[in-house]
């Protein structure tokens, strides 16, 4: 490696959009991450290279697909059917503004014309970064999959952009031979990448790149840029770094070969020769935050969350939603003007089945009525199942405190509740209710005791059914269980570490059949296998924290909720 500074992301992304702009219907799109200046720059320059529409924020179906013009077709007496926005955009971009708040409806309905090649996309994703510097959202998977560039500029310091100014016929390219589509695959493999859709669009962009180029056929340098533009943005994996040597490394060189014709081995050592390059290209274009990540083995982030509940369809408030057919009873709200334009089209023929004059009011049937459907979060209730028992109850209980009262401080921003449970010697008690109240989790964490044995399994058995509770009433529990996994009390009270064990195992269990969102946080001074153990009957995230303090568990918890934390059982995850 050289000690080069690493190039600025605008350039690769001016690479990527003079690329797109050859073929924008067979590329399907760009997704430009990172809200700067430099970004702002070159959506300017791509609009003023092709023809751009911008969607706008919350656009209904009538505006997007097209439909009827209810003013129109009453004051008309017949059907006035509008043009939607895809309509109007056929054959050029449309640029999506926050494309990470771009809800799943939407991009349903922008996928089809992608797939039949009718418009293109450049979403902008303005999604956040968490205090690891990571996404914290994105688009939706439907059209980040069907467009070939994601660039992030982000970190950008330029912001000046060239002209966009591409010329050059992709169908002069001869299409890549076999040699360079078996690199571009062995590439993909290499970092993950998996499906189709990439390596097609990554061959694409290596002819693109060589109409750029003026020439005939892909090179090597053509490839690089396809695996640089389309396979390092989405790679999962980091590329193997070990090698195995050569079968014939120790062998004696083979006598001269005479012969004009390059024999099949050397033919061997050119492929993997030419595959080992763009791997190795592959693994140098990874972006910084995205090997970050792999490096901690993380995948990346692909969904949103902030910590709330789980959505749910409601009929009285929320994010609204399309209408759907339906009768406005028990509390449902009649949507009107989807139920005029449902009923428009058929008024010709409900008229002349009736006998009506032609300015007759509108004939309505019950298959034209449809009520207004909305979205919301549900509360979210973190228990916490603090392990009382043995000397060290003092320090566990004092972290769980902390960690308690920060989560109570972003509660009303979240919408979060929290509950608490503690279990030792021969009982497991709720000493708080699921509550935003910072006063009543203070004087309940103050009076708690600490002492005697580890009745794990009733402990595990009391956040099961805290968890139960708090699904009936609407609202999306998740635990977080703190303790060092050693249970020697059994789930009837008697002592002994063995059936103890066995209790705890199938509790754990329990909670796992009920799909129930839950951590486990070893608080051991020196973890073993009980935490490891005890995540994995409950198919729950393991947290090794031996010397945790509010501060990190805090943030472990709030990393839980958001999905951030993606290890199980099988390996410690530091916050």
């Amino acid at each position: 490696m050289s000690g080069k500074e690493p190039a600025d992301p605008l350039h690769d992304a001016v690479l990527a959009a003079r690329l797109f702009s050859l073929a924008p219907l067979t590329f399907g799109g760009m997704t430009l991450r990172g809200s700067s200046p430099a970004r702002d720059a070159l959506v300017e320059a791509l609009g003023n290279a092709l023809p751009c529409r911008k969607l706008p924020g919350h656009i209904d179906d009538e505006r997007l697909l097209g439909g009827i013009d209810i003013a129109a077709s009453l004051a008309a007496g017949r059907p006035v059917e509008t043009t939607g926005l895809l309509d109007e955009a056929a054959g050029g971009v449309l640029i999506v503004p926050m494309a990470d708040r771009l809800d799943e409806a939407a991009a349903g309905r922008l996928a089809q014309p992608l797939d039949d090649r009718q418009v293109a996309l450049v979403m902008l994703d303005d999604s956040a970064r968490n205090d690891a510097g990571e996404p914290e959202g994105a688009p939706p998977q439907a059209l980040t999959q069907r467009a070939a560039f994601t660039c992030d500029l982000g970190a950008s310091r330029e912001w000046q952009v060239p002209k966009i100014q591409a010329s050059g016929d992709m169908r002069s390219v001869a299409p890549l031979n076999d040699d360079a589509l078996t690199a571009l695959a062995a590439t993909a493999a290499a970092l993950g990448v998996e499906g189709l859709r990439p390596l097609l669009q990554a061959s694409q962009a290596a002819r693109a790149h060589a109409a750029l180029n003026k020439r005939a056929e892909a090179e090597r340098s053509d490839l690089e840029a396809a695996v640089r533009l389309v396979l390092s943005p989405r790679a999962t994996q980091l590329p193997p770094t070990d090698a195995e040597p050569p079968e014939d490394e120790t062998l004696p060189p083979p006598p001269p070969d005479t012969n004009d014709e390059p024999s099949d081995r050397e033919n061997k050592n050119s492929d993997q020769t030419l595959e080992d390059l763009m791997v190795e290209a592959a693994a140098a274009a990874i972006p910084a935050d995205l090997l970050a990540q792999l490096v901690k083995g993380q995948t990346p982030k692909r969904g949103g969350g902030a910590g709330s509940g789980q959505k749910r369809k409601s009929g009285l408030r929320g994010k609204p939603l399309t209408a759907r057919p339906g009768m406005p009873r028990g509390g449902a709200r009649l949507a009107l003007i989807d139920t005029l334009r449902s009923a428009v089209p058929w008024q010709g023929i409900r008229r002349r089945e009736t006998g009506a004059a032609d300015d007759a009011p509108i004939l309505m049937r019950k298959e034209d009525l449809r009520v207004r459907r909305f979205e919301e979060k549900a509360a979210r209730v973190t228990i916490f199942a603090v392990d009382a028992s043995g000397s060290a109850a003092a320090a566990r209980l004092a972290e769980a405190k902390g960690a308690v009262e920060l989560m109570l401080a972003q509660a009303y921003v979240t919408r979060s509740e929290v509950a608490l449970l503690a279990f030792r010697g021969e009982v497991a008690e709720q000493l708080l209710p699921p509550t935003r109240s910072l006063t009543r989790a203070r004087r309940a964490l103050a009076e708690l005791p600490g002492g005697g044995g580890t009745p794990l399994a009733m402990g595990l058995n009391a956040a099961r059914e805290a968890a139960q509770a708090v699904a009936t009433k609407g609202r999306t529990p998740s635990l977080v269980i703190l303790t060092d996994g050693r249970a020697n009390i059994a789930a009837d009270g008697a002592p002994g570490r063995k059936q103890a064990g066995e209790d705890a195992e199938a509790a754990a269990r329990a909670i796992a059949r009920l799909r129930i969102d839950a951590l486990v946080v070893d608080i051991s001074a020196r973890p073993g296998r009980e935490g490891p153990d005890l995540a994995s009957a409950m198919d729950a995230r393991y947290l090794a924290l031996p010397r945790a303090d509010a501060k990190a568990l805090h943030k472990a918890i709030s990393a839980q909720e958001s999905g951030k934390i993606g290890a199980k059982a099988d390996g410690r995850v530091s916050a």
